[in-house]
């Protein structure tokens, strides 16, 4: 079954060891913010600086692994029509409007929508780190600058990530202007079984 996240929103829901997660971007250049905690153990949860590490890359595709804190896996990317996913940015907040966009009304942001979500599972917001940004587009400088581009995803492009353990999973439809070339749209998911 396909869910729907509308535009500007999220959702959480858990996953067992083995299911997949498809993400689907139905309309084209719409980022997808995922995090994710272990069920059972809400001190685990996923880590951007553990992934980068152990992926020895700043690249996220086809095979790539993210990792928890704990150097456990929590996802691994097993299919992937886009290729080009960030790891490095926090996710938006009211602060992060504040800070970018001070000429528009502030909105929950994916830190925000994330929060909201989780605290159905007496998930506190603190502990919401750095998402993985599904299908958002980051040029790297070679002074290092980071540049927030459109996302190369087109209508129906979709990324699944496999459950290595049973989790709790937060998803948004991101918030941020920049992020999705300033057109908000909705982000599809579906949790299937293995074959």
């Amino acid at each position: 079954m396909t869910n729907v996240i509308p535009p500007r929103s999220g959702v959480a829901f858990t996953m067992k060891a083995g299911q997949l997660l498809k993400v689907i971007d139905p309309l084209g250049e719409q980022v997808a913010d995922l995090y994710c905690f272990n069920q059972h153990d809400f001190h685990e949860y996923l880590s951007s600086g553990r992934s980068l590490d152990y992926n020895e890359s700043v690249q996220f595709r086809s095979g790539s692994k993210l990792y928890s804190n704990f150097s456990n896996v929590m996802f691994e990317i097993t299919e992937d029509t886009v290729q080009s996913h960030d790891f490095l940015l926090t996710p938006c907040s009211k602060a992060t409007f504040r800070h970018f966009y001070p000429d528009e009304a502030a909105v929950p942001g994916c830190y925000g929508n994330l929060a909201n979500a989780f605290a159905d599972f007496g998930i506190p917001e603190h502990v919401i780190g750095t998402t993985f940004n599904t299908f958002m587009h980051v040029g790297i400088a070679a002074d290092g600058r980071i540049t927030v581009l459109p996302p190369k995803s087109t209508a129906g492009d979709y990324t699944i990530f496999t459950a290595k353990m049973d989790l709790i999973v937060g998803l948004t439809a991101c918030s941020a202007g920049q992020s999705n070339n300033f057109k908000y749209k909705p982000i599809h998911y579906e949790v299937l079984e293995p074959v």
